[in-house]
C-alpha cells in the first residue's frame, strides 16, 4: 500500500529519480579512484624526495665532519709554529739573539728608559760539519751599529692652539 504523497513531498519525491540509476554513480566513484590514485603518486614522489634529500644530508654531515676534522689538524699546526718555545728555537736558527733593555716613546716626545744594545749570543760549540754559525752569519764578528751612539734629544712638544 502506497500512500499518494501529498504537497511538498511530492514535489520533492518528483525530483529524485524512480529506479536504480548507476549511471549517476560512475564518475563519482571514477573520480574518488582518481583522487585516491593521485593522492598515493604523489606520497611515493614525496617519500622518495625526502629520502634524497636525507642521503645528501648525510653525505653532507660526512664532509662537514672531514673537514672539522683537517681544520683542527691544521689549527694544531699553526699553535705549534706559533708557540714561544718553537718561536724562539726558529729566531736562534736564523742567527736572532734577544733584544736589550727597551725605550719608550711617548706621545708628549719624552723617551722613558734606556735602551741598551742586544749583547751577542756567546759563540757555540764548533758542530760536526765545522761551522760555528750559520751560515748567513758566517762573516759578522760583532753586532753592526753604533754601541755607543748618544740618543738624540726629543723635540720640545708644542701646543698648538
Amino acid at each position: 500500500m502506497k500512500r499518494a504523497l501529498r504537497g511538498r513531498a511530492a514535489r520533492l519525491a518528483g525530483l529524485m529519480p524512480a529506479g536504480q540509476s548507476t549511471a549517476a554513480r560512475t564518475p563519482f566513484v571514477l573520480l574518488v579512484v582518481l583522487l585516491l590514485a593521485g593522492g598515493l603518486i604523489s606520497l611515493l614522489l614525496l617519500n622518495a624526495s625526502l629520502n634524497q634529500g636525507s642521503f645528501r644530508l648525510s653525505e653532507l654531515r660526512k664532509e662537514t665532519t672531514e673537514l672539522t676534522d683537517q681544520q683542527q689538524a691544521l689549527q694544531e699546526e699553526v699553535d705549534a709554529f706559533t708557540a714561544p718555545d718553537a718561536l724562539a728555537e726558529r729566531a736562534r736558527e736564523l742567527g736572532m739573539v734577544p733584544g736589550g733593555s727597551p725605550a719608550f716613546l711617548y706621545p708628549d716626545g719624552t723617551v722613558r728608559g734606556v735602551p741598551s744594545e742586544a749583547a751577542a749570543p756567546p759563540s757555540p760549540a764548533p758542530s760536526p760539519s765545522g761551522g760555528a754559525r750559520p751560515s748567513g752569519l758566517a762573516g759578522l764578528t760583532e753586532l753592526p751599529g753604533p754601541a755607543d751612539a748618544p740618543l738624540p734629544e726629543p723635540p720640545a712638544h708644542r701646543s698648538g692652539g
